[in-house]
This record gives structure tokens, C-alpha cells and sequence, in this order.
């Protein structure tokens, strides 16, 4: 298999004159971009409505797909909306930063005017899409019975629809039948649109890297409708919540507060859901990023309630059966498994059997708090890796530099054998010390290229409130650094043509 680079770039940070980044024109820009820079790769966070803190690892459905990245200028072509309705809103005034409050008193008003205008239910193309997406009458129910509900999680509902009794479930079908539909024609249109975008960067030969996060919210149309696949009480509540333990740079550890997967129960099963969940990955992505892979090798499991994950403790999980199922079900599919975390060698033995290249983190090599973090060391990495200077949950490149230890910049300098690019500057050679690596693939943030510093950091784990709202201006996909990418890809021998 060729080398090859890609960028990430979650949809919801490209630029939009409309709140936030979706399958607009700015998108297709983004994606004539990515091919004319030589890349091979655009990685994405997960697509799935965002729930609690703005977090689309914390979402309401891990099927569904959220109302905020439809393209509302797509609306307006089919004359669902008009551009007076659509400037007529306020999205918020940083064209850098998604307002999140502002864009929900916006968007769905605006949504809800497209959906009454549509005549969907006279669409068969639309019949025949709620017929094939299994997962849907259960999301649109739950979505709709959270409006009906003032927004509270399902288990802050009344008892008879909390336990879906059958009398229940035919009443509020039938009470909400119009919200119901409301919530599928949103996954409708977001279905056409994220299609239509995907195959215009694949007839480009860009593959999208998707990302699937393990765990479900609790409060979601999964856990809500099939409660027998997670670790609950009597009541609903969880027995024990996910997180991970503590360590240098978390000292009460993670509380996630996701609930945990009944393994048993999936295993008896031959984790029907589970692969009816990676067939679904697999019908949006080309290739799939699992994250906090380790979890399926052994999970940590804080008891509920607790206020820190410092008395959680590790359990067995379900290790290579569940992928071995999956791969006699849906074949051999590309994947990338997030190793990252407190890595044991029953991990590395589970990845390596899997045969899913693993990940390795540019910055994790520089950390002194780590005493694992030589294996992200460039030199040290194996040609079958996912190589990155950061992702997500890590500061930029270039506000990282500014920040480590003096030690820990001293043995940066030394390593890059560099002692006269400014500190301002020296994310280029970290980035160029990167492609050249061993690594099969290599993927940059794209904060990373535009050499940006804290303020456009995606997320800073066990925090809330300031993360997932950094956006990329137009400007920033220029020729000039269009330019500058395609030749430090072209020098590493990773560029797109060819294949």
C-alpha cells in the first residue's frame, strides 16, 4: 500500500455564513482543496447529533446524523427556504467560533419552515430511506418525546413511555406523528446531502476517514430503546459509568459518564448490534477510526455516582471476537484503532491480531510525563500506523511548542537537530519531521498547518463549555499554503496521484 497524508477537519469547523460548517459549498471547496494539496485523506469527528456539552462524542443516537451540517443554501435551491429567511437569523458574530445557543434558536426554526414546506411525506425516495435505516422510528420517537418532554432525559419521563409500554408507544406515535416526521425528514435531507458530498470527494480520490466513538450517551435513542445491551439497574440507571483512570495529565482521572456495554449479552447475540452499527460507519466512511480501542481489550468502569474516577476499576471486555464476527459479517474494511491511553500488552497483542494499524501521536513523544511516550518517537514507528501531530483532545502544534517544559523543548531542539527556527516557526519542521516517518499514513489537524495556537484547540478533555467551536475562515484555504502542503507531500512521497 502507497504513503499517503491526509487532514482532519471536523464538518462543523469548516466555514459557513450560517453558524457552522455543513455540506455546503465551503465543504466541495474544502474537498477541491484537500486534492489539490496532494492529499489522500479527509478525517472527520463523528457525525451523530450533538448532546450534552456540544459533544459529538456524546450524542443522542450513534446512527443518526446531525440537523446542524444540512446546507441551507441546498434548501433554499428546492425553494424549502429563501435567502431573506436564512440572513435574516443570528447565527452569532465570530465566523471563528460556533454559538451553539444562538444556532438552536436559529436552525431548527428554519428547519421546521423547510420541513412544512416539503411535502415529504409524498416522497418515495423518502419512504424508501425510512424503510431501509432500521435505527430511525426509534431516534425520530425519542427526539420527538424529548421536545414533548421540555428537553429532560429519557429517564426524567413519565413511567408508561420511560419503559415503553406498548399502549405508550401507539399513543405517542400517534400524538406526535407530526414531530416524528419532522425529526425524519431532517435525517433525510442529511442523508442526500452527506452522500452527495462523499462521492464528489471520492470521484476526487479523497477517502473519508470517519470516527465512531465506543460508548453511547445515556441519554440517547440507543440506550433508551434497547436497554439490554448496557449495564443498568432495575430503574434504568447505570450500574457503573465509563472514564479512564488517572494518570500524569489527569490526576483524578476521566468520568466520561457513558454506560457500559452488557459484553455478555452481545456476545450471546453474535453482536448483532454491534455490527449492524459498523455496517452503518461503513454505508457514511471509507475508512473508520474506533476510538479508545483499548476498551474492547479491558474497559474501566467507575461506579455510578461517583464524583472522580479515581475508584474505578478494569474489566475484561470482549477482545478480538467481536471483530472477528464483524469481519466474517461485513469482510475486511478499513480501520484505524485508537491505541492511545495506558496501553498494556494485552492491548498490543489485541491490535496486532485485528491487523488495524494502530495510532501514534507526534507530541506524546515529547512528553516527559509519559514513560511510553518513546513509542510515539517518529523514528520508532512502524509502517503500519496512523501517524499524527495531534488530534482532537490535544492542544495545536504550535501552542504546544509554547507550552511544554524547558527540558522537554531542549530535547525537541535536540531531536530536530534545529537550533535556529524560531519557536513561532517551528511547527513546519515538526510537521516535515512527521511525513517523513515510517508511517503508512500520516494526518494533520488543520489548525496544524495554519501554524494557529490555543484558540483554536477542538477540545480539552473533562472540560465543558469552551470545546468543539473552532472554525476555519475561507481565507485560510489558500494557494499559498495549498502550495506549501502538496510540496512537503510531494518531497515525502505521499501525494494522491496514481491510485
Amino acid at each position: 500500500m502507497k504513503r499517503s497524508a491526509g487532514i482532519l477537519l471536523p464538518i462543523s469547523a469548516l466555514p459557513s455564513e450560517y453558524g457552522i460548517g455543513c455540506f455546503d459549498g465551503n465543504a466541495y471547496q474544502f474537498a477541491d482543496f484537500l486534492h489539490d494539496a496532494g492529499q489522500t485523506h479527509w478525517q472527520i469527528l463523528p457525525l451523530s447529533p450533538t448532546g450534552f456539552g456540544d459533544s459529538p462524542y456524546q450524542s443522542y443516537s450513534v446512527f443518526a446524523g446531525n440537523p446542524y451540517f444540512i446546507s441551507l443554501a441546498a434548501l433554499t435551491a428546492r425553494g424549502l427556504l429563501t435567502e431573506e429567511e436564512c440572513k435574516a437569523c443570528d447565527f452569532g458574530d465570530d465566523p471563528q467560533k460556533i454559538d451553539y445557543e444562538k444556532l438552536s434558536r436559529s436552525r431548527i426554526p428554519l428547519l421546521c419552515k423547510a420541513f412544512e414546506r416539503s411535502r415529504i411525506g409524498e416522497d418515495g425516495d423518502f419512504r424508501e430511506f425510512c424503510n431501509s435505516q432500521p435505527w430511525l422510528p426509534d431516534y425520530a420517537l425519542f427526539m420527538a418525546l424529548k421536545s414533548h418532554f421540555g428537553g429532560r432525559a429519557w429517564n426524567e419521563w413519565d413511567e408508561d413511555i420511560r419503559l415503553r409500554e406498548p399502549q405508550a408507544m401507539a399513543k405517542y406515535r400517534q400524538k406526535l406523528a407530526g414531530d416524528i416526521l419532522f425529526h425524519e425528514f431532517l435525517q433525510y435531507c442529511f442523508h442526500i446531502q452527506w452522500k452527495k458530498l462523499k462521492a464528489y470527494a471520492n470521484a476526487l480520490d479523497i477517502r473519508i476517514i470517519g470516527d465512531i466513538p465506543i460508548y453511547t450517551a445515556f441519554d440517547s435513542a440507543d440506550v433508551w430503546a434497547q436497554p439490554q445491551l448496557f449495564q443498568l439497574n432495575s430503574d434504568g440507571s447505570p450500574i457503573s459509568v465509563a472514564g479512564c483512570p488517572p494518570d500524569g495529565f489527569a490526576p483524578q482521572g476521566q468520568l466520561w459518564g457513558n454506560p457500559l456495554y452488557d459484553w455478555k449479552f452481545h456476545e450471546s447475540t453474535g453482536f448483532s448490534w454491534w455490527i449492524a452499527r459498523l455496517a452503518h460507519c461503513f454505508s457514511l466512511y471509507d475508512t473508520v477510526r474506533i476510538d479508545h480501542f483499548r476498551g474492547f481489550d479491558e474497559y474501566y468502569a467507575i461506579p455510578f455516582g461517583d464524583t472522580t474516577a479515581e475508584n474505578g476499576s478494569w474489566q475484561k471486555g470482549p477482545g478480538a471476537a467481536l471483530f472477528h464476527a464483524a469481519e466474517k459479517a461485513l469482510g475486511r474494511r478499513d480501520v484505524i484503532a485508537e491505541d492511545l491511553g495506558f496501553v498494556t500488552d494485552s492491548v498490543r497483542a489485541l491490535v496486532q491480531e485485528c491487523g488495524f494499524p494502530n495510532m501514534k501521536v507526534l507530541q506524546f513523544g515529547f512528553d516527559s510525563r509519559d514513560a511510553g511516550s518513546s513509542e510515539h518517537l517518529p523514528h520508532r514507528y512502524h509502517e503500519n500506523c496512523t501517524a499524527y501531530s495531534g488530534t482532537h483532545d490535544n492542544q495545536t502544534l504550535a501552542a504546544w511548542i509554547s507550552e511544554i517544559s524547558k527540558t522537554e523543548h531542549r530535547f525537541l531542539r535536540e531531536y530536530l537537530c534545529d537550533s535556529r527556527t524560531p519557536d513561532g516557526e517551528l511547527y513546519l519542521p515538526l510537521l516535515a519531521l512527521l511525513l517523513r516517518s515510517p508511517a503508512r499514513c500520516c494526518i494533520i489537524p488543520m489548525q496544524d498547518w495554519l501554524g494557529l495556537g490555543s484558540e483554536a484547540r477542538m477540545n480539552t478533555p473533562s472540560t465543558v463549555g469552551e470545546n468543539w467551536k473552532w472554525r476555519m475562515r475561507s481565507e485560510d484555504m489558500s494557494i499559498a499554503l495549498c502550495s506549501r502542503i502538496r510540496r512537503m507531500t510531494e518531497l515525502y512521497e505521499r501525494t494522491n496521484e496514481g491510485r
